[in-house]
């Protein structure tokens, strides 16, 4: 493959991105295990770091924000701490919050991580996962329309984690208005609303989430499978590209006929958490700024790697990015 790198990544300056979905908070706690507690078999962690940082699908956005897009995340927060604490990371990384809905109704969700010797031991989630209430959901509609009328982005992401506010009706209506717009369309789905993204431009899922919902029990992942699983997945969502990570094993593309696998590149592999959201924000931007679907697999698959090298939820180094997709790719 033959491409100039450099004015690829260069041009993703120009780019304005929505992302809408799930944000949350990611708080890490790293600490010292040195003792099994006299309470319970459990260990006692001495903890000496506390951090917050950008979870969900405002990792997509940190991402798309990372690689130099101009990036605004539409979604619903609570009006608490948390929120507070979430909206600063989004403007400290110069991502735009005009668009974020504040609810006395819900929580803003905060994932707890508790790391030592860089293992993660525990999680805890506190959140809300139900659907936005008519209210809510009415909000961040408008929301939306007015960042379609007055920003005309080139390209609107979906990032699905099932906490409920993507609903079925949003989805609906968010993609019918793109779709009179003009504006690309990239899904990163979940279970619950898995067929409702009818008519996006990307549709990027995992090979675990594709097999689950299409109730497929073999194992096989060869290219043939893989065209037979884009086929069925069309019946119902007539989209225009499948994007399918396969893991280990790389990522799946196709858009009609044409249909192929890139294999993964040999990695370090550290933490796998977020690579998803670097996978759907790197090709959202790189199809948004080329329609080039086998440059956007390629430099999406080199992205998603490079994350997992790192632990914990990360944005993709640009430079990084950069030299590794001049070193494979040119």
């Amino acid at each position: 493959m033959t491409t100039d790198i450099k004015k690829l990544f260069a041009s993703f300056s120009s780019l304005k991105v929505g992302v809408i979905g799930d944000v949350m908070l990611d708080t890490y706690m790293w600490g010292k295990v040195e003792r099994i507690s006299p309470e319970a078999p459990v260990p006692v962690v001495s903890l000496h770091k506390k951090e917050y940082r950008i979870g969900g699908a405002g990792n997509v956005a940190l991402n798309c924000k990372s690689l130099g897009a101009q990036v605004y995340v539409l979604s619903v927060i609570g009006n608490d701490t948390e929120g507070m604490l979430l909206e600063e990371l989004f403007q400290e990384n110069m991502i735009d919050t005009s668009c974020l809905v504040k609810s006395n109704g819900r929580i803003t969700t905060n994932k707890t991580r508790i790391i030592s010797r860089n293992q993660q031991m525990m999680r805890l989630d506190n959140e809300v996962t139900k659907d936005l209430s008519p209210e809510e959901e009415n909000a961040l509609l408008n929301k939306v329309q007015s960042f379609i009328a007055q920003t005309d982005p080139n390209i609107i992401i979906f990032e699905d984690y099932n906490k409920g506010v993507l609903t079925e009706s949003l989805i609906e209506k968010i993609i019918r208005l793109c779709s009179e717009a003009g504006v690309l369309t990239a899904v990163d789905p979940k279970r619950k609303n898995f067929f409702n993204y009818k008519n996006v431009t990307i549709f990027k899922p995992n090979l675990k989430e594709v097999k689950e919902a299409l109730n497929i029990i073999t194992d096989s992942s060869n290219e043939e499978s893989l065209r037979q699983v884009h086929d069925e997945l069309n019946k119902t969502l007539q989209h225009h590209i499948s994007f399918i990570t396969l893991s280990d094993k790389g990522v799946f593309f196709q858009q009609n006929g044409f249909h192929k696998i890139i294999p993964s590149h040999l990695r370090n592999i550290a933490d796998v958490s977020g690579a998803g959201d670097t996978v759907i924000a790197t090709a959202a931007l790189v199809y948004a700024a080329t329609k080039n679907i086998h440059l956007m697999a390629e430099v999406a698959n080199i992205a998603g790697g490079l994350v997992c090298e790192e632990v914990g939820t990360i944005a993709v180094d640009r430079q990084k990015l950069m030299q590794e997709c001049e070193l494979l790719l040119s």
